[in-house]
């Protein structure tokens, strides 16, 4: 009989999810804190690695979940070069690749890790699923006009392929027969555009749409401005693009539902800023709809954002015109992990072996 209980694991900046599935129903779900003064200790993010799996399995005996009780361990995908969609079993080569040679500096890189110490000491396997840095878009949609730049492909990919898988099975069609625009929409707006069963074009917060903590595409001959006029460092400067950017460098709040009530008062700056994230979106969408010469079957509307009645509203009227909008609303990171490797152990996926 196979054993289909999960433990998931969702490392954070500043905290650990972790949840634990009995087949596709979680059991429970728990998010660790962790303090930026507890962070402190630690000069490295792999080094939070043993503390952080402490309190995971303090968090088990809490629950009163044995450790041997689980058939697999699932941590969240981290920067690892590019890799293709779906399950990958962790080995100790992509453990030492997130450990010393990530792509980039992100707390995803101890999912891998921890998940692996884990189901190494009961005997087990751990995954990914899947990960950030999926990466199989065609040759032709990574060209930019500068040499030595392309477009890149790191984005939201473990929510936006959930949603599509989830239209594709509410509707009974085959993933790997239509043409598919997801999007995306939270602190970050992502669209990328599921064809064949290939996640082939992508458009995330460094080209695409403002959000409201990403200033998105930027006139860039303004940006080099601001690159060299002494204003800022480096670091000021990404802080600048990917946190205090976008809503919040406008109205001090990334808090859409605060942004929604100021609308809702009559803040005219507010109803601007609103309608033009929601335009921005739009044109995002239909800009990578040309990658399958329009011929698009459902566009999705997806992350904590897609819950804005009014935000979703708008993006309907802007793009109606591409293909049927479908709604799933949420950031439902936790259950497509448990899914994915579900499907694994059931025999409907197979998992890759990271090289």
């Amino acid at each position: 009989m196979l054993n289909e209980k999960i433990l998931v694991i969702n490392p954070g900046s500043t905290s650990t999810k972790i949840a634990v599935y009995q087949a596709e129903e979680q059991q429970w779900t728990e998010s660790i804190s962790h303090s930026l003064e507890d962070l402190k200790a630690y000069a490295t993010i792999y080094d939070q690695l043993e503390m952080r799996k402490d309190l995971i399995m303090a968090c088990l005996v809490k629950h009163g979940d044995k450790i041997d009780s689980f058939g697999a361990v699932v941590g969240r995908g981290g920067a690892l070069p590019p890799v293709k969609t779906g399950a990958y079993e962790v080995n100790e080569k992509m453990v030492d690749t997130l450990h010393y040679h990530p792509v980039d500096q992100h707390a995803s890189n101890l999912g891998a890790g921890i998940a692996f110490s884990i189901a190494e000491s009961i005997g087990v396997k751990a995954y990914i699923y899947d990960a950030i840095t999926v990466d199989e878009m065609t040759e032709v949609n990574k060209v930019t006009g500068l040499k030595g730049i392309r477009i890149p492909a790191k984005g939201h990919n473990l929510n936006t392929r959930a949603a599509a898988l989830k239209l594709c099975s509410d509707k009974g069609i085959d993933y790997k027969k239509v043409n598919i625009i997801v999007a995306h929409l939270g602190g970050g707006i992502t669209v990328n555009l599921h064809s064949q069963g290939r996640i082939i074009d992508f458009f995330n917060d460094e080209v695409g749409t403002f959000a409201p903590e990403r200033a998105g595409g930027l006139p860039t001959y303004a940006l080099v401005d601001m690159c060299y006029s002494g204003k800022y460092t480096k670091e000021e400067l990404m802080k600048q693009l990917q946190r205090k950017g976008g809503i919040i460098s406008y109205l001090g709040t990334a808090d859409m539902r605060e942004v929604e009530k100021m609308v809702n008062e009559g803040n005219e700056e507010a109803a601007l800023l609103f309608e033009a994230m929601a335009l921005n979106t739009a044109k995002t969408i239909a800009r990578i709809a040309p990658s399958v010469d329009g011929k698009v079957d459902y566009i999705v509307l997806t992350g904590g954002l897609a819950y804005s009645d009014r935000f979703v509203t708008s993006i309907k009227k802007h793009v109606g015109f591409v293909g049927p909008v479908e709604v799933i609303p949420g950031e439902n990171e936790m259950k497509a992990l448990a899914e994915g490797v579900l499907r694994v152990i059931r025999g409907e996926e197979t998992a890759r072996i990271y090289e």
